[in-house]
């Protein structure tokens, strides 16, 4: 019971963690970009760097709020046979698919930390003079999550197969 407990107080924390991630990326991301806009059109001048920050906001926002959909279980999901095929069945297929999603998102994560360790190595910079593997390590970092959230999901859904747990099957 202590193990259910400390997970569900760890799954607390990463959720209030990516809405609190969620919430300031979009938040700063919209006060650049206006910022920016206005002090284009009044000022007649700019921030070099602003367009360059609101693209890398872009890709966090994106990969934060994937984390996030994997998690709620609202990813995309074509499921045209789900309303045809008996129940046992869709189950299966699901538990099928996100164990292949999980197995993908897990090369991507790997191929992502080959790149970071490539950006580490040339010394590559953003935003000025920043190094850019911090700006890139969110891919890595997100893939690996979503490669997660897809197993765990898996694991719920087989734990409903075999066991008739209810909880795995509202997915």
């Amino acid at each position: 019971m202590k193990l259910k407990h400390f997970l569900g107080r760890l799954e607390k924390a990463g959720t209030a963690l990516e809405t609190i991630m969620l919430v300031s990326t979009l938040t700063a991301m919209m006060l650049v970009a206006v910022g920016q806009i206005v002090m284009r059109e009044v000022f007649g001048t700019g921030f070099g760097w602003a367009d360059e920050l609101v693209r890398l906001m872009v890709l966090w926002l994106a990969l934060v709020g994937s984390i996030a959909a994997c998690r709620e279980n609202r990813h995309i999901r074509i499921d045209a046979l789900s309303h045809v095929l008996p129940d046992l069945a869709v189950n299966l297929i699901r538990i099928l698919v996100d164990l292949f999603a999980a197995f993908i998102c897990s090369v991507i994560a790997f191929q992502a930390w080959r790149y970071l360790q490539i950006e580490i190595e040339y010394e590559d910079t953003v935003l000025v003079n920043t190094p850019a593997w911090i700006a890139h390590s969110i891919m890595p970092a997100a893939f690996a999550l979503i490669a997660y959230r897809f197993l765990i999901g898996a694991l719920k859904q087989a734990g409903g197969v075999i066991f008739g747990d209810e909880v795995a099957t509202d997915q």
